[in-house]
């Protein structure tokens, strides 16, 4: 008799059972999100994006990209917000929102 390796033999137990019955709902929640590239937005229109979603990926350059938020209700229950300007189209120093930090892992606190 072959054996199949744990992972296969879990997930042949499983589909089995009926108990992936949901797995297809699973398929699409690793997607890449692609940042908005701050420099293709005026201030005002950066702006109004994170204020209507509340939070949102945009890229400052090339290489970098960063969360931005609306307020402390888009955070974890253990990060607080600090205030973040990015360069947009029409302003190289754009308030735009918050971005989250762990206050008390690096961040601007100190115990």
């Amino acid at each position: 008799m072959r054996r199949l390796p744990l992972a296969f033999g879990t997930l042949a137990f499983l589909a089995g059972s009926g108990l992936l019955a949901g797995a297809p709902l699973l398929a699409g929640t690793d997607r890449m999100v692609t940042p908005t590239p701050s420099i293709t937005m005026t201030c005002a229109e950066a702006a109004a994006l994170i204020n209507t979603r509340g939070s949102a990926v945009l890229a400052t350059s090339r290489t970098l990209y960063d969360r931005y938020v609306r307020d402390r209700s888009f955070c974890l229950y253990d990060q607080d917000t600090k205030p973040e300007w990015v360069p947009t189209k029409d302003n190289p120093q754009c308030f735009i929102g918050y971005s989250c930090f762990e206050p008390f892992r690096g961040g601007s606190y100190s115990r």
